[in-house]
């Protein structure tokens, strides 16, 4: 596709791609009535499917996101995909693995939505500041539960990749507990800020 921008994630994994940014600009406009900063953002297109499904409840653009990751995304090697366990539990509608599922869907590749769940809250990482305490927070927060996996070659889905800390430390328990043959990673878009 044309408009992407795809780029190498370097990780515990033995493939790692991105297809393109999340933002291409951000400028500062000022502060709203409450005094929250407000800024003038233009998305990349991946980004503003993303961000529509994420925040405006917006399923009518997941079919163009599977469009895009078909397109692009290598799976030959695949047996099987799964999405990082959402961070907001409460959400009825759980954005990557919907996605996941409908990429394994049109792909005939199995999808496991619930082989490795976080055993307990952690605070948000968005705001920590080095990769290294990102990964501190997240390396003993998730299990693999299904046994199934073992041995098999995995891609792990995520929407948006800031530090690669929640895929490194997927990617160690699903090496260690789940025992899986090897670990690829694929991330929708990627944030601008390290």
């Amino acid at each position: 596709m044309a408009d992407l921008h795809p780029m190498k994630i370097k990780g515990n994994w033995v493939a790692g791609r991105v297809l393109d940014w999340h933002v291409e600009s951000s400028e500062f406009i000022g502060y709203d009535e409450f005094g929250h900063a407000q800024y003038d953002t233009k998305r990349t297109k991946l980004g503003e499917l993303v961000y529509k499904l994420k925040y405006k409840h917006g399923t009518t653009v997941l079919d163009d996101i599977v469009r895009i990751i078909c397109s692009f995304a290598k799976f030959r090697s695949i047996d099987a995909i799964i999405p990082v366990p959402p961070s907001n539990i409460s959400r009825t509608f759980q954005p990557v693995v919907e996605i996941a599922k409908r990429v394994g869907s049109s792909l005939e590749i199995q999808v496991f939505p619930h082989a490795v769940r976080k055993t307990r809250n952690t605070p948000e990482v968005k705001n920590v500041s080095t990769q290294q305490e990102k990964y501190d927070i997240l390396k003993d927060v998730f299990e693999v539960v299904e046994p199934s996996i073992k041995g098999k070659t995995v891609l792990v889905l995520d929407d948006l990749y800031q530090s690669g800390a929640t895929m490194r430390a997927i990617t160690d328990v699903l090496y260690k507990q789940g025992r899986v043959g090897k670990v690829k990673v694929l991330a929708l878009t990627r944030t601008r800020r390290r």
